[in-house]
């Protein structure tokens, strides 16, 4: 390793949220749908790429939703990279978050970051943490991995290059994706290469987006190669609009924006590929990158009451009583985020991606748009030469399969399950040599899956049905290998249930098969407890899909009684229960769990939702004044300003409870 350019493993103290447990709930839930594009002009290519690749569910994924707002000092491992010119710290555990970034000339940090961690409900799987740049796979939203570690080493190169690898399986596309970072000694950028592999002999809708967080200043403005973009302001909709001339407004300053908006810059497609944030002397991150990556965005919270509440909920203002706005800047594999990309069978994609201080002269980076873009693209020029990226991108190619010289951190097992798995059906994978997946991953979630397989061609003599397992996986291989036991038992049959439910589409004799296939493993005596609870509640969502509601909140309470210290199960039926029109069965629900239970917020909020909807306001009333917080509060959820209006009509909406982005 050079003298001057040294990659560093050791911990930094963050006062951190606890996560909490994996909800045990199979998340065959739908995910809310992406508004469809409207407005005239939008290209076919944009509105087809957004009717293509949807996901149903983030199924097998659990969701991450059982954390607090309380926090405490927490050592994480953090590999930092530095050189004369700049400073970057990588945290591998969460997402593999760069979290700091730092130019040594002007002693600026160019991304936001916080030295507090508070999730909320804005990923995938819910929860999700403000600043830094995040790294998104799979479809539109933040990623499944964004809160959990992954796989993490050190890699040394012919050329004496440290690199830092990270790198894990995606379970909902089923590719492997691999993130190379490495800083060389006379650098000014830190460079990222991220690269994946479709082992899969079909075409996989692919989703890409690197999400940078910026500080906000009241100077700060964006700038990408782009005199227009498509915008969409959470209603909807989306619309080509200049974006100096958005409602009257340059919208490239973040805070003359007054709601939150999404601008999807329309990047040349023959150009470079490159967006800077810049301060009022003209620093702030450069986000450049191969052509690989088309999109660029800028997206802002708004300049109103809910997105400062949202500003502060994500980051707490500090001691020093200063808030800590952001935006954030962000580069893509399509035109906008609504879109997927087909990625073919076998193929292996790879880009390069460069993040530095652009430094541009204030003067002319806030003059009139097609000079300061023009000038942004001198110093991007100046900062990391085109052909500067093309030698990172061959780099990058030579090294992508060197073998890991020091593991750091594992992610999870579920790589090493799948390497198994495909080499007991002869099913194509990946090259390991460069991202091993290794045995010693495996845990006790795999485990079940793994005896399952190696009952594959009467590998295991003498076996037994499935004796059932708390985690879940999805594939036609593993419900063939599930039916063909020789005595199918009850815990596989609440298995199949749960895979048919998670690809089942909206059609009546979808849900009735899989309504049934419930009832099949719900009829066995040898159901376990929590497997019969949960055979319970995935009949209820059947039998709600099936629009029987007073079967499915029957059903839900089942669920409920038959495991009466699972939030997840309170939460879920009294939701339902509400939607339907049940309120008073949610109350019943609510008076029947654990006092535990009774003080989460979100249980305490469904509780008052109720109360107003049995004819009770007064008793809601009294619980919102009392004070409720709810940790898992969805990114754009009005729920508890509505209910204030509704029960406290003649009083304004305390702060507090104002998160409406519109």
């Amino acid at each position: 390793m050079r003298a001057d350019s040294t990659l560093t493993v050791t911990t930094c103290s963050i006062d951190l949220a606890e996560l909490g447990p994996d909800s045990p709930l199979p998340s065959v839930q739908p995910l809310l749908e992406p508004p469809y594009l409207v407005g005239e002009g939008i290209p076919e290519e944009v509105a087809a790429g957004s009717r293509w690749g949807k996901v149903k569910n983030i199924y097998p994924y659990p969701m991450q939703d059982a954390y607090t707002r309380e926090t405490s000092a927490t050592e994480l491992t953090a590999v930092v990279l530095e050189n004369d010119h700049i400073k970057a710290t990588f945290l591998p555990q969460l997402g593999g978050r760069l979290w700091a970034l730092t130019d040594k000339a002007t002693g600026k940090e160019l991304l936001h970051t916080q030295d507090r961690i508070q999730f909320a409900n804005l990923a995938l799987r819910n929860a999700w943490f403000a600043g830094g740049i995040e790294f998104n796979i799979g479809t539109r939203g933040h990623s499944p991995t964004t809160c959990s570690p992954l796989h993490s080493a050190i890699v040394e190169t012919p050329e004496g290059q440290s690199v830092l690898r990270m790198w894990e399986f995606d379970r909902l596309r089923e590719v492997v994706f691999q993130i190379d970072a490495w800083l060389p000694a006379d650098s000014r950028v830190v460079f990222v290469a991220v690269r994946i592999q479709n082992p899969n002999p079909e075409t996989v809708p692919m989703y890409w987006w690197t999400n940078a967080a910026v500080p906000q200043t009241p100077a700060t403005r964006a700038l990408a190669p782009a005199a227009r973009a498509y915008a969409t302001d959470y209603d909807g909709s989306m619309a080509i609009v200049a974006p100096t001339e958005f409602h009257g407004i340059d919208a490239t300053y973040p805070v003359r924006n007054p709601h939150a908006a999404d601008f999807f810059f329309d990047l040349a497609p023959e150009g470079r590929r490159w967006e800077v944030a810049m301060d009022d002397a003209g620093d702030g991150l450069a986000l450049v990158s191969s052509p690989a990556l088309r999109g660029r965005k800028l997206f802002v919270w708004g300049e109103n009451t809910g997105g400062h509440r949202w500003q502060e909920w994500l980051t707490p203002t500090p001691a020093d009583g200063q808030p800590r706005h952001y935006a954030e800047i962000q580069s893509g594999l399509a035109q906008t985020q609504f879109e997927h990309v087909p990625m073919p069978g076998g193929a292996s994609w790879q880009w390069v991606e460069a993040y530095g201080n652009a430094g541009l002269d204030p003067a002319i980076g806030n003059g009139a748009w097609p000079e300061a873009v023009e000038h942004g693209a001198q110093r991007i020029t100046d900062l990391v030469p085109e052909a500067a990226v093309d030698a990172a991108l061959a780099d990058a190619a030579r090294w992508a399969d060197l073998a890991p010289h020091e593991m750091l951190v594992a992610g999870n097992g579920w790589g090493a399950l799948e390497a198994v798995r495909r080499r007991s059906s002869a099913m194509n994978w990946i090259d390991e040599t460069g991202t091993p997946f290794s045995p010693e991953t495996l845990t006790a979630d795999q485990s079940p899956w793994l005896e399952l397989l190696a009952t594959k061609d009467g590998a295991a003599p003498g076996k037994h049905p499935f004796a059932g397992s708390a985690s879940f996986v999805r594939g036609l291989d593993w419900e063939e290998l599930l039916a063909a036991e020789p005595t199918m038992g009850a815990e596989s049959a609440f298995h199949l249930a749960v895979m048919a439910h998670a690809r089942a589409s909206a059609e009546l004799a979808d849900q009735s098969g899989v309504a049934q296939l419930y009832r099949t493993a719900l009829a066995s005596a040898e159901l376990s407890d929590s497997s019969r609870a949960l055979a319970h509640r995935g009949l209820g969502l059947t039998l709600l899909a099936l629009n029987d509601p007073t079967g499915g909140v029957t059903k839900l309470a089942a669920a409920c009684a038959a495991d009466i210290n699972n939030r997840w199960l309170l939460i879920e039926a009294m939701t339902h229960a509400i939607a339907v029109n049940r309120p008073e069965a949610a109350l019943e629900l609510a008076g029947r769990a654990p006092q535990s239970l009774s003080d989460v917020g979100r249980v305490a909020f469904l509780r008052a939702l109720a109360h107003a909807r049995s004819g009770e306001p007064e008793k809601a009333a009294a619980m919102l004044r009392a004070g409720l917080e709810v940790a898992d509060l969805r990114e754009g959820e009005n729920s508890i300003t509505a209910l204030w209006q509704e029960v406290c009509p003649d009083d304004d909406v305390p702060q507090a409870y104002q998160f409406s982005m519109h």
